[in-house]
């Protein structure tokens, strides 16, 4: 199953792309980072790659058309992480109750900011089971790292220094099972040459061990 998809949440309606392959065996919703979209090939790249191994993938705009417009003025919504972790809680909800996702292990993977708007739904959201960041700021999740239970993979370029030290700082202060993975000569946007490739190899692999049906 392929399409797209609109979710509501609290009257903002969502654009998103869902992916369903015939035999998944899990589910996971991306969260964007600032400045990005459901549109952004690096998150597309890695979505194919869990498609491929069987994961149901939702890519979802986490702001509307007119807050997308007005945030390239302002750059506020992008950094409203509780708005955003909001509307990835209600992502996730909405996915259980369709008949094509209802049932599947739900995961969050979550670039940027989006990280930390994924680490708070995991932390009010029981029912995921398994996060994935690349390149984000978990640190922006403030005491909510406290409260995730679902274990966590920390995924930060080996030469992007700032994020990784903040990374590293978020890591001791989450109460789930967290992994900091480097990918070695990497920068903020895993732009070089495989390591993109890295990051979707490990996030496939540690959805692969914590999202079983």
């Amino acid at each position: 199953m392929t399409g797209p998809i609109v979710i509501d949440s609290a009257g903002a309606e969502l654009a998103g792309d869902l992916v369903v392959p015939g035999d998944a065996k899990g589910f996971v919703v991306f969260a964007h980072g600032s400045g990005s979209s459901r549109h952004s090939s690096r998150n597309r790249a890695v979505a194919k790659a869990l498609q491929d191994k069987r994961f149901a993938t939702l890519l979802l705009d986490l702001l509307t058309e007119a807050e997308e417009r007005a945030d390239r003025h302002t750059g506020e919504l992008r950094f409203d992480i509780p708005l955003l972790a909001d509307r990835v809680v209600t992502a996730v909800e909405q996915a259980g109750e369709r008949t094509a996702t209802s049932g599947l292990p739900i995961g969050l993977f979550g670039a940027s900011t989006g990280a930390a708007a994924a680490l708070i739904a995991a932390a009010r959201e029981k029912s995921v089971r398994a996060v994935v960041s690349r390149g984000g700021r978990p640190d922006l999740a403030g005491d909510a790292l406290s409260e995730v239970r679902a274990p966590t993979l920390l995924i930060v370029g080996g030469l992007d220094l700032p994020v990784l030290e903040l990374n590293e700082k978020a890591a001791g202060r989450l109460a789930a099972p967290t992994n900091v993975q480097i990918v070695p000569g990497a920068t903020h946007l895993f732009e070089e040459p495989g390591a993109l490739e890295e990051v979707a190899r490990l996030a496939a692999g540690w959805f692969g061990e914590h999202l079983t049906a």
